[in-house]
């Protein structure tokens, strides 16, 4: 069986716990950030638990995760 190639856009983006939990950043962080509040700019260091829907696809991408 050969090996299974990682994704490697996916690979940059989504970071997996080491419960196997997929992790997000949110979007719009780097574009146009001066116009930004700073309120909104502190929220884009938090990173979000990826939807249940998109797991099972994202796991494909990301065979050794």
């Amino acid at each position: 069986m050969p090996k299974l190639k990682t994704h490697k856009g996916a690979r940059a983006r989504i970071h997996v716990t080491g419960t196997g939990k997929l992790m997000r950043m949110k979007r719009m962080s780097s574009h146009l950030r001066r116009k930004k509040p700073t309120k909104v700019t502190r929220k884009y260091a938090d990173k979000l638990m990826v939807d249940a829907s998109d797991v099972r696809r994202l796991n494909r991408l990301l065979p050794y995760a």
